[in-house]
């Protein structure tokens, strides 16, 4: 499945939408992808597993068409994220509900503090991460709950896209549950195209959102351009600009290259500016094969995350504004994230080669570089064998563990301990 397809079909709402579909239709489609995974460096161990969404998360879906004349078209897509393995609608990570030690020991959090007055926090610091004292992971609650912990941290039937829309002359109108259009140019713009643990988001977990609700598009796409504008409505009541985003993109494809621009920003909901994305990409045809490259900036100086565990910082007594600033310092985001990567399709064959980097500017220097490479044969149009190797190195506060296509893989064992990931899998579209 091609990304650059993805992106078409986001902004355009339906344009795989064949002759056939003239009058009024409504198409059941899905992937479905699993096998067997290996990963070392996890917090709890190595894992040997069979997991759903190795190289893309298993999904199905509805999409209709209806041609109403002049040139408009009434369209909708509702597509429910599964997973394989358990048939369930929601993922955990590898390492199961750990998070990084950036956010939980009291000698990350507090380093200026005596020994003695770090371990009067440490109860505080556990029940901010996990909801209770002991630190217990798998508990309601805290920032174990959805920090770098799930892509789909809540089981919404279709958590992957809800919307309805028209498609008219001068472009498409869209309204609902999104890509957003930063995420839509770092996928055509990664040689991995998101697909497997060598996909460039897999070092920079909560670097950028991928899809939102509440969301109005309008696209259009003419002359090798496809550009978009996406606007997300809040809905605080009382603060119109709380939790408000902002995104856009273009991309132009030309004979053997195409360029990318996206970008994303989104407020908290204090309507404070928080997480933010410039995304830069191309492509050559290089060889046989293609060259990609990108280069995305994230920052994010109020994250929702903060907003939501304050409160708790007053249980710190005297300490409470030091609590506030370490939390501050490390869920803060401020990185580059660059992708380097060469895709090659000969006959049933095709390989991916890629190197990715998460280059940290804040005090935590929670780096990861990881590098690898993807294998798929086709069977069929619609089977295909899949194997990958991936390995991840972190540096500094670095802890991010390969996940897959479809889920995050979570931490690893400590900070700066690296993960390897090998993994053989099916996948079938329908």
């Amino acid at each position: 499945m091609k990304k650059l397809s993805l992106v078409t079909a986001a902004v355009m709402g339906l344009l795989s939408t064949s002759a056939a579909m003239a009058q009024s239709t409504v198409t059941i489609y899905g992937l479905l992808d699993g096998g067997y995974n290996h990963i070392t460096g996890l917090r709890n161990g190595t894992a040997n597993r069979i997991d759903s969404g190795l190289m893309e998360g298993s999904r199905f879906g509805l999409r209709g068409s209806e041609d109403i004349g002049g040139g408009y078209k009434a369209i909708f897509t509702l597509e429910n994220r599964l997973e394989l393995d358990t048939g369930s609608v929601s993922n955990r990570a590898p390492s199961g509900g750990q998070i990084p030690d950036r956010l939980i020991q009291a000698n990350r959090l507090t380093p200026t503090l005596s020994a003695a007055q770090q371990a009067g926090l440490q109860p505080l610091f556990n029940t901010v991460a996990y909801g209770n004292a002991a630190g217990t992971v798998g508990t309601a609650g805290g920032i174990g709950a959805g920090v770098g912990v799930n892509v789909s941290a809540t089981p919404n039937l279709f958590d992957r896209q809800a919307y309805a829309g028209l498609v008219t002359p001068f472009g498409a109108f869209t309204l609902g549950r999104q890509y957003t259009p930063a995420y839509l140019v770092g996928a055509s713009f990664d040689a991995s195209q998101t697909q497997s643990s060598l996909s460039v988001g897999q070092v920079a977990p909560t670097g950028i959102d991928i899809r939102l609700g509440n969301t109005v598009q309008y696209g259009i796409q003419a002359a090798g351009v496809t550009a978009a504008l996406l606007y997300g409505a809040g809905e605080v009541a009382g603060n119109s600009s709380a939790s408000r985003f902002y995104g856009g993109m273009v991309i132009y494809k030309g004979n053997g290259f195409s360029l990318g621009y996206g970008h994303n920003e989104r407020k908290n909901s204090l309507g404070q500016k928080s997480l933010t994305n410039n995304v830069f990409g191309g492509t050559v045809d290089l060889g046989p094969g293609t060259l990609y490259g990108q280069y995305t900036t994230i920052k994010d100086e109020n994250p929702e995350t903060l907003v939501l565990i304050s409160p708790a910082f007053a249980a710190a007594g005297p300490l409470a504004p030091t609590v506030a600033t370490a939390y501050a310092n490390a869920l803060q985001q401020d990185a580059r994230q660059m992708h380097i990567g060469y895709k090659l399709t000969s006959g049933v064959h095709t390989v991916v080669v890629a190197y990715n980097r998460l280059d940290d500017k804040r005090p935590n220097n929670a780096d990861t570089t990881s590098y690898g490479t993807t294998y798929s044969f086709a069977l069929s149009k619609r089977t295909n064998l899949n194997a990958v190797l991936t390995r991840f190195n972190n540096t500094g506060s670095g802890q991010a563990a390969p996940g897959g296509g479809g889920f995050l893989g979570g931490v690893t064992s400590a900070a700066g301990v690296g993960s390897t990931n090998v993994a053989f899998g099916i996948r079938h579209t329908f």
